[in-house]
């Protein structure tokens, strides 16, 4: 596993290659506004188990605006 930051470029690639979009936002916010076909796993909920559903062939991304 590889934990970088990215910039939007990169990120436009990503999408576009098919990788996984996960909104680490509160659910709140997240319903509020989130990046479109993102799913919602919050920050303090993010681990193996509320990852599980991901396709591990894919890559994940990521999100939180207040994170870093």
């Amino acid at each position: 596993m590889t934990i970088s930051r990215i910039e939007l470029a990169e990120l436009q690639r990503l999408i576009g290659a098919g990788a996984q979009i996960v909104d680490a936002l509160p659910a709140p916010e997240y319903a509020e506004t989130h990046l479109p076909g993102a799913i919602n796993i919050p920050i303090k909920a993010l681990d193996g188990d509320t990852t599980a559903g991901l396709d591990r062939e894919r890559a994940v991304v990521v999100y939180c605006h207040d994170y870093l």
